[in-house]
């Protein structure tokens, strides 16, 4: 695949992933409104959706179960990682206005950021410019009337967008070598470690026949369709790029409210979408990772397969 070709796939399937994570929050909100709580929300999404990859995987792709150890390691650390952040964000979700919470997950890009310059892969002034934009506009978009807010709920969120940061630069290492779907397929694993327990421990009430099953049925697929393709997106253009079209999903969620709940946008609001399209297609502006970085360098460095050299590197194909 040549270079052009992988950019335009890349973007394609980050913004797919910005699209079902735009619907998720959606589908989640309205689980919780209709009697789940937001540990069950969670614990449900993920590990159905986890069952749904794994089914799919050995039926029709096997030899995707392979995974070289070091890289079996990386994805349990991303998956324990954005398990944490998973209960953070839905019951952060619980206690705040669904505008509010957005706002703040949305900071995601900056901690990205963050995590990839201490891994040696600092942000182009391009990129910068783009983060600077993104966040005025989230601003803009998320424009609403002074109201109380909920101390814990605004820290749980923040702790969300960190943690699906942080994993997002380690899924990133395993990618060079390692096909999406199986790195979806672990990841999801390792997250539904965390949540299930998490649910068991400190919930136990069990959804009865009256449980709102459309929208957990709606979650599991949006979960499971936005891992997949935020790990392609991934592997085709970085994490910092991927981030940055995946708040594509304020727009979703701005779009969604105005056609099947008739909230008009504010000229603020259509302000900062405005600004929002614009910092997502200066994408096509930016150079690729492989150019400007070498797995070799930084503090996930260890996360490759024994016999990895620079020979075989950019990632798989």
């Amino acid at each position: 695949m040549n270079l052009q070709n992988k950019q335009t796939t890349g973007i394609l399937a980050a913004l797919g992933s910005a699209f079902f994570l735009g619907v998720s929050p959606v589908f989640g909100k309205l689980a919780i409104n209709l009697g789940l709580s937001p540990l069950a929300v969670v614990a449900l999404r993920t590990s159905l959706a986890t069952a749904l990859l794994f089914v799919i995987v050995v039926i029709f792709n096997r030899s995707a179960l392979y995974i070289f150890p070091v890289g079996f390691i990386g994805c349990m650390m991303a998956g324990v990682v954005n398990g944490f952040g998973s209960l953070l964000y839905y019951m952060a979700l619980y206690r705040l206005p669904a505008s509010v919470g957005q706002l703040l997950y949305s900071l995601y890009p900056f901690f990205v950021a963050i995590w990839l310059a201490l891994d040696h892969q600092p942000p182009s002034r391009l990129t910068l410019a783009r983060i600077a934009l993104a966040a005025l506009a989230v601003l803009l978009l998320t424009n609403v009337a002074k109201s109380s807010i909920d101390t814990t709920g605004v820290f749980m969120m923040i702790g969300a967008a960190l943690l699906y940061a942080l994993h997002l630069p380690i899924n990133q290492r395993v990618l060079y070598e390692v096909p999406a779907p199986t790195v979806t397929l672990y990841t999801l694993f390792a997250m539904s470690a965390v949540v299930v327990p998490a649910y068991l421990l400190f919930d136990r009430s069990w959804p009865t026949t009256a449980a709102p099953w459309a929208p957990v049925i709606g979650l599991t697929l949006a979960t499971f369709l936005s891992r997949l393709s935020l790990f392609f997106g991934i592997k085709r253009i970085g994490g910092m790029q991927t981030a940055l079209l995946g708040l594509a999903e304020l727009l979703v969620t701005i779009l969604f409210s105005y056609f099947w709940l008739h909230e008009n946008l504010t000229p603020l609001q259509w302000l900062g979408a405005f600004g929002l399209g614009l910092s997502l297609l200066l994408v096509r502006f930016e150079k690729s990772p492989k150019e400007k970085h070498s797995p070799h360098d930084g503090w996930l460095s260890w996360i490759r397969s024994p016999g990895f050299t620079k020979d075989i590197w950019p990632p798989y194909q």
